[in-house]
């Protein structure tokens, strides 16, 4: 990825508040982008919301790097209406890390977070409901993960429940 400095008034202020629990502030194809340690996504949303007008959660997801020891890759997509812009957060988390919720500071972060733990098996701490939202209760892995197979994705659940041998 060919990205380049982000620089201005909101990274400059981001850099100066976080320090080093900003590890880059870029931008790739116009986008903005702020590279964070996992402690520090939560102060941040908050002085993004607070205090830059970034009051919009549009989205939380994650990328699945298998092969490296911060599996997860972690998006939190911000916008402001203030500033018609959009902002991007990152963060890189391990395989069973329990990153803190974002419910407290964006409410519509629960549905958010529960498809995150559904697709990927992130788990997020303090969560209010952390429980599937896409798929039954009763369904065995997280099909966004690598290792999951597409073809294999819940033979078990499919046969219970839907009386045929594949869901392919």
């Amino acid at each position: 990825m060919a990205a380049t400095p982000w620089e201005g008034e909101l990274p400059s202020q981001l850099k100066e508040r976080f320090g080093d629990q900003i590890t880059a502030c870029s931008s790739y194809l116009g986008q903005n982008f702020i590279v964070a340690k996992p402690d520090a996504v939560i102060p941040i949303l908050e002085f993004l919301k607070l205090e830059a007008d970034f009051d919009y959660l549009v989205d939380i997801t994650a990328v699945d790097y298998s092969h490296r020891a911060e599996r997860f890759d972690l998006f939190y997509i911000l916008y402001s209406f203030a500033r018609n812009e959009r902002i991007r957060l990152k963060t890189a988390i391990a395989d069973g890390a329990q990153p803190q919720t974002a419910v407290p500071v964006h409410v519509g972060a629960n549905w958010l977070e529960r498809e995150v733990f559904d697709m990927f098996g992130i788990q997020f701490t303090g969560h209010p409901d952390m429980r599937r939202i896409l798929l039954p209760e009763e369904w065995q892995g997280f099909p966004l993960r690598k290792e999951m197979s597409i073809i294999h994705q819940d033979d078990r659940w499919v046969k219970e429940n839907l009386g045929i041998e594949s869901g392919q």
